[in-house]
């Protein structure tokens, strides 16, 4: 099937051939994102109106709507045009006004013949004493009562386009929707006890009740578990594909990675050795590796890479890691180079800064095969790079990785196994839905030895106290870092609030005992201020947050976080990660300025009870949504009509397993099934996804 199947052509046609929309509607509704009969489909109502029949206003709960049969009484023209215009009506048991502005007297008395009956229905308000329905939203003859449904839905609006318009817009598209075969597995209809697609989308339209709206109802399960797994199929799809690119098999002799581990002071966690086997298993087939290794701060992810790096080099290829920052390279490069060592293989760093013959010599011997493992920046993408036998790319991620680039890293070494590294704890249903393609190992246990961080409040009043605290602790010997606050204006403020604290702080600690960095220095300085902390000269560095990702020194024990309310939730925790890293006891000291608002009280009580990083994401996900916690711009996350990836990421677990057996079962979607998954793929316009279908 190459083209769209034609059972879907009336829900792509234009919105204009639906009744009662027009070019200047068609054009408001473009703000809703609805450009054709499908997307009106998937525009579920938000809420309803009960508009069942009720025999008299008397005893309902006003303000509410009501609708009733009345006799029409007598009819009050306002003295001026601005004033109301008042008609008496009578139900069954008692009387009250229907209220207009600006109405034309002649059109109301034709509307509302004296002494004839109607239905009306409308928000029912008391004003001194007397109950008024101002502007009904419906009157009728008594004989068309059936056009009011009992229980009204209510769509969301845009400028120019009125309720009434957008129901009807709606109606007529769920006339149109066919009735495809079923994509979903049967048994998973069956458990569930969804309905089928056409019913589904006529059910979410024609709320019988308000527990139709939510989103447990069959109706819209089952519509957002169609919008997962039309997805998680285009998942599947690209990482069938990428499975299918020939892979080489590599298989590890442990004995260099055994040399690394007889060196280490410490056994790796059972995590740390669980992931590593998975890592094995996947490298030792002839297909590509593509796994995500996800990891909490100081989980001991280098350790996996290094020696998943060494099963490349004992297969006889070798092994790149690349980080998305020159300073992240160098910190890789640190890490590494003890574990290079005990294992006696060659490591090189490459970044824009090579030069000249340097460069050239580099490249040469990785070109012969003499550099075990290339550590870099997306330098390593260059054309002129070239390996002697590249087998496996490490790529610590930073979420700046979506789907696309593992694609393009892919298209760089003849089937070269990926290994992609994130300190970010993802919620699952996140996970799933970034990293659906990808197979995930979780280190989810701390190394031996590690204490955890202790973390508490301080009012920023109490400074003082803090910076006693500070001083006692060098005396001692220990290291700590001053995290400054974020000003959103301007980085000009950002560097005033820091260099106001490191003056106050040299101040009171000594001179020589402070350092500074903030985002506007040259790399130079920034390099020699870090560089200076690292090696023990400076005891206390004065940041801001750009200390946040890979700086790693142990003897810092102390983290304080001047107006911690300024960050979020997912920064904190990163921040907090940077000490606890050696065996000392560390702290964690969160200033705030009171009073805190409910967000920011819990955001900090959140860090302070807990250091499970994907609670901390669970909690954050929670209060900001999806797109934020990963940055909408680059997160590469599908925007569902329907679904919701947070409240639903159990469907969303569902969705993935389906649509893996399916490909599994049917890798070319030619099973009925299959044909029916790919009408789907059509009507959710994963067009890329159809592209990726093996021409069979």
């Amino acid at each position: 099937m190459t083209g769209r199947p034609e059972i879907l052509f009336p829900l792509f046609a234009d919105l204009e051939t639906l009744p009662g929309i027009g070019a200047k509607t068609a054009q408001h509704l473009a703000n809703l994102h609805v450009t054709r009969p499908r997307d009106l489909l998937f525009t579920l109502p938000h809420s309803g109106i009960d508009r069942r029949r009720r025999d008299t206003v008397k005893g309902a709960e006003l303000p509410q709507v009501v609708t009733v049969e009345v006799t029409i009484g007598q009819h009050r023209a306002p003295r001026n045009r601005s004033g109301a215009y008042r008609v008496v009506v009578e139900d069954a048991e008692t009387s009250f006004q229907l209220v207009f502005f600006h109405a034309r007297g002649d059109y109301l008395l034709r509307q509302l013949p004296v002494g004839a009956r109607r239905i009306v229905s409308g928000k029912v308000e008391l004003f001194d004493g007397i109950a008024q329905m101002v502007h009904p939203d419906h009157i009728l003859p008594p004989e068309e009562a059936g056009d009011i449904p009992d229980f009204e839905p209510v769509y969301p609006l845009t400028g120019g386009v009125t309720q009434r318009q957008m129901a009807r817009a709606a109606q007529a598209a769920v006339a149109r929707a066919p009735d495809p075969a079923e994509w979903i597995d049967p048994a998973q209809v069956a458990r569930a006890g969804w309905p089928g697609w056409h019913a589904a989308v006529a059910n979410a339209h024609n709320p019988a009740t308000a527990p139709d709206l939510a989103p447990t109802a069959p109706a819209r399960e089952r519509l957002a578990y169609d919008e997962f797994l039309a997805h998680q199929i285009t998942l599947a799809l690209a990482r069938a594909q990428r499975r299918r690119g020939k892979g080489r098999e590599s298989h590890g002799t442990g004995a260099l990675q055994g040399q690394v581990l007889a060196a280490l002071p410490f056994a790796p966690t059972g995590a740390q050795m669980r992931a590593l086997e998975e890592i094995a298993r996947d490298m030792g087939t002839p297909r590509r590796m593509n796994r995500l290794l996800q990891g909490d701060v100081g989980s001991g992810k280098t350790l996996v890479a290094m020696l998943a790096l060494l099963i490349a080099i004992e297969a006889g290829g070798q092994g790149v890691m690349m980080a998305p920052t020159e300073i992240l390279a160098r910190q890789h490069m640190d890490g590494l180079a003890p574990l290079a060592a005990a294992a006696g293989v060659r490591l090189e760093l490459l970044t824009g800064r090579d030069k000249g013959a340097e460069r050239r010599a580099k490249l040469d011997a990785l070109a012969r095969g003499e550099i075990g493992i290339l550590v870099g920046t997306h330098a390593v993408f260059q054309r002129d790079v070239e390996f002697a036998d590249l087998r496996l790319a490490v790529v610590d991620e930073q979420h700046r990785f979506g789907v696309r680039q593992r694609l393009e890293l892919g298209r760089k070494g003849q089937g070269v196994d990926v290994l992609v590294m994130t300190a970010t704890p993802i919620p699952r249903s996140l996970a799933l839905a970034q990293y659906g393609d990808m197979d995930v190992s979780v280190l989810d246990e701390k190394p031996e030895g590690r204490k955890p961080i202790r973390t508490a409040l301080v009012a920023t009043a109490r400074m003082d106290e803090v910076v006693d605290h500070l001083r006692r602790a060098i005396l001692e010997g220990r290291q700590a870092y001053w995290v400054c606050p974020l000003v959103e204006e301007s980085e000009a403020v950002d560097l005033t609030a820091a260099e106001a604290r490191y003056a106050h702080l040299r101040a009171a600690l000594g001179e020589g005992n402070v350092g500074l960095v903030h985002g506007q220095m040259p790399p130079a300085d920034k390099d020699a201020a870090m560089r200076a902390f690292h090696d023990g000269r400076t005891a206390v560095l004065v940041a801001t947050t750009v200390i946040e990702v890979g700086v790693n020194v142990p003897n810092a024990t102390i983290m304080v976080i001047e107006r911690a309310e300024t960050f979020g939730l997912a920064q904190l925790h990163q921040l907090r990660g940077r000490v606890g890293r050696g065996t000392q006891q560390s702290t964690c000291l969160l200033m705030y300025q009171p009073p805190l608002s409910e967000a920011g009280q819990r955001r900090l009580t959140t860090l302070r009870d807990t250091d499970d990083g994907f609670r901390i994401a669970e909690v954050d996900l929670e209060m900001r949504g999806a797109g934020d916690v990963i940055g909408t711009a680059q997160s590469g996350l599908p925007r569902f009509r329907v679904a919701d990836m947070e409240r639903q990421a159990a469907l969303m677990a569902v969705a993935q397993s389906d649509a893996r057996k399916l490909l599994s079962d049917d890798p070319d979607l030619n099973s009925p099934r299959g044909q029916a998954a790919r009408v789907l793929l059509w009507l959710m316009e994963q067009d890329q996804a159809i592209r990726l279908i093996s021409v069979g």
